[in-house]
């Protein structure tokens, strides 16, 4: 298959360029460890990397990415926790002194829900139960009825995905003693611009 073909080909061009000039970093990582300092919960829309979108190298980033970049709220029963666990490693095995919940225009999660279409299989579908997160956002931009929905709903979700990170009380105890800080942005695909959350007024600013 040429598509894979292609993974293999750029297999080939990071050992040939890319890796030699970081081996030293590499090696250092092998030995000691990955220590991020952040972890960033992004989408995992082939358009929106974090790694690119922040110019990071290895070992600088703990990522998470999901459908929506959603964070569902805490809970101990159910089923097995992917998003959870991953969160709890970051902050209780890494010890991540931020998170970043990462949004993005043009979701094709967001846009779905907001449609209210079925975003999976027919019956029951995993995504149609993880877009269940922002069922209450998602009513209410509606009700809203805002000029532009699609990004409103986008940066109501960021704003849900934080409200949902402080509902694990590993996180609540390291934020409430200044071990760890979180926050929200978004990128523009088109403009490649990033806009962050300034929490206390809830608005998104351009970062310059």
């Amino acid at each position: 298959m040429p598509e894979f073909a292609a993974l293999l080909d750029g297999y080939k061009r990071f050992r040939e360029y890319s890796y030699p000039r970081q081996k030293a970093r590499y090696d250092e990582l092998s030995k000691e460890g990955q220590h991020p300092p952040v972890m960033v919960i992004s989408c995992c829309d082939s358009r929106v990397d974090p790694a690119t979108i922040f110019d990071t190298g290895p070992g600088q980033m703990f990522a998470l990415r999901n459908v929506a970049n959603l964070v569902p709220p805490y809970e101990e029963g159910g089923g097995q926790h992917g998003a959870s666990a991953a969160i709890e490693f970051g902050v209780t095995g890494l010890h991540v002194k931020h998170i970043v919940v990462l949004g993005h225009g043009q979701c094709g999660g967001i846009g779905a829900a907001l449609k209210g279409e079925d975003l999976g299989v027919p019956g029951p579908s995993f995504i149609d139960h993880w877009m269940e997160i922002i069922h209450d956002a998602r009513d209410q931009v509606i009700a809203d009825a805002p000029e532009d929905p699609q990004r409103m709903l986008e940066w109501e979700a960021i704003k849900v995905s934080l409200a949902n990170l402080r509902t694990f009380p590993f996180i609540a105890e390291e934020e409430a003693a200044g071990n760890l800080k979180l926050h929200g942005a978004w990128y523009a695909i088109g403009e490649a611009q990033l806009f962050e959350l300034d929490e206390a007024s809830g608005e998104f600013s351009l970062v310059e």
